[in-house]
């Protein structure tokens, strides 16, 4: 929480510099790509896995960074379109409430896609260039593994290893943002995303478990305006 306010703020003490001119921003017709470095942080509040696992049976997410591309279309001098490539992120699985220190329960590699309508103030000539976003993401989940841990609280005795899988989901996500104009072409970026993301677990023991999941990303990245 403390670091999405102190990102606000840092957006707000931006605007008193934006009146500041120089290298040319983003405009209408005009791409740009940067390129760095994207950490996702999910926000879990888990259900427990249904019966006839132990009561309040939670899970927690760990967090994962990974490189990023990003894309932006100027559509007006003010108005853009952004999307994002990037590497899979790798996921760790853990027991909490009940199964708190159970240890690894398994794996997963989210691969999220995203499309944004963006909103970018000031005009196209300013050093400094606050921006917010609204748009859709796919969140696509893959290379479900299971570890030994969660087949003993799953599936305990059976002498079958637990699989799962996670439901993908369409879902939206919000964003600020900030653009720093280094010369004519060569800019550096930092944006904050928050996606609302509710999905379900199914494993191989006909048992499920309900995650919301709600990830932040903090991204940087240095780019080129073509």
């Amino acid at each position: 929480m403390n670091a999405r306010i102190n990102f606000v703020k840092l957006l707000v003490a931006a605007g008193a510099l934006a009146a500041a001119t120089g290298a040319s921003a983003q405009s209408a017709g005009q791409f740009t790509v940067s390129v760095g470095a994207n950490m996702l942080k999910p926000h879990v509040t888990s259900g427990a896995i249904s019966a006839p696992a132990l009561p309040n049976s939670l899970g927690d997410v760990s967090k994962d960074t990974q490189p990023v591309a990003v894309i932006t279309y100027g559509l007006t001098d003010n108005i853009s379109v952004e999307t994002a490539i990037g590497t899979p992120y790798k996921h760790k699985l853990y027991g909490a409430g009940s199964i708190t220190g159970t240890g690894q329960l398994g794996t997963v590699e989210a691969l999220p896609a995203i499309a944004l309508l963006q909103y970018r103030f000031f005009s196209p000539n300013a050093m400094i260039r606050p921006f917010v976003g609204l748009g859709v993401t796919y969140a696509m989940f893959q290379k479900e593994t299971g570890s030994f841990a969660m087949t003993a609280l799953t599936n305990p005795g059976g002498g079958t290893a637990t699989t799962f899988r996670i439901d993908n989901k369409w879902t939206y996500s919000g964003q600020v943002g900030l653009q720093f104009n280094i010369n004519e072409k060569w800019f550096a970026n930092a944006a904050f995303i928050k996606t609302k993301l509710n999905t379900d677990v199914h494993f191989s023991t006909n048992q499920e478990q309900h995650m919301k999941l709600d990830p932040d990303s903090y991204i940087l990245s240095v780019g080129y305006k073509f």
